[in-house]
């Protein structure tokens, strides 16, 4: 059976971070763990008789470190790039409805995996791939995001920044989003080195406003910057510019939203 070989590695890390945080007085803290499906993509089943299993087996194995994120009092974001990149990768051989039954499977296999951890302690990341590629292939957000909305987390991060999807805040708004889920759609792009400006950033946000009320609406970047570590692809500087030009719009976005 899948198991976890060192399980002190992920406390370490936890609690460090949670001594980082409060030493800065930061209370709120999240950390990213790779989705049960997203992990049966990258490491093939040579095992297993079905891949339902191979999957399940991998949920309850990643329990330890999702419950140990839980457990030090941060979020847990589960990042899901099998839900939406993997239609044009690992998945790409199927054809649509294959495709929606195979994250439907990897989507209970997530709950199954989550089972003891609040929803509103959750949040996960959908992605079509954090790489610097033409992105014609991506499946749209509406032939998924109803299986998606079927996964426990309460909070959904999606790209919305991105020439490729900045348009589906229209698609959510027509299809509209269940009552007991949260949105965080990116505004700011991470293959990026444009800053952009905190009334764009605002703009967006604004869009979204459309879509759910302002308490359910989180702003977001469409993938992680971390990708880019050790390279020259973008400067730090220039990440941190972003995210300050994201807090700028955020607070333009609030007092518009809310008033």
């Amino acid at each position: 059976p899948i198991d976890v070989v060192d399980r002190k590695a992920a406390v370490k890390d936890m609690t460090e971070l949670r001594r980082a945080a409060t030493a800065n007085k930061h209370e709120d803290i999240f950390t990213s763990a790779a989705s049960p499906g997203v992990v049966s993509f990258f490491f093939g089943n040579n095992f297993y008789p079905t891949r339902e299993e191979y999957v399940f087996a991998i949920a309850e194995a990643m329990r330890f470190e999702y419950e140990t994120i839980a457990a030090a009092g941060a979020t847990v974001q589960i990042d899901c790039p099998d839900l939406a990149m993997g239609r044009h990768s690992a998945y790409a051989k199927l054809d649509r409805d294959e495709f929606r039954a195979a994250i439907r499977t990897n989507i209970e296999a997530l709950n199954h995996a989550v089972r003891n951890i609040p929803a509103e302690q959750l949040r996960m990341h959908l992605c079509w791939g954090n790489y610097p590629g033409p992105h014609h292939h991506d499946i749209s957000i509406a032939d998924i995001i109803d299986i998606v909305w079927t996964a426990k987390p309460q909070t959904v991060l999606f790209e919305g920044a991105n020439p490729r999807h900045t348009h589906e805040w229209r698609v959510l708004k027509e299809l509209g989003v269940p009552k007991d889920k949260f949105i965080c759609p990116g505004v700011i792009e991470p293959q990026s080195n444009y800053i952009e400006h905190p009334e764009v950033v605002a703009d967006r946000l604004e869009r979204w406003g459309e879509v759910v009320e302002p308490d359910r609406l989180l702003a977001g970047v469409d993938c992680g910057f971390s990708i880019h570590v050790g390279s020259t692809t973008i400067d730090p500087d220039v990440v941190f510019a972003k995210l300050k030009s994201l807090a700028q719009g955020s607070e333009l976005a609030a007092k518009r939203l809310f008033k």
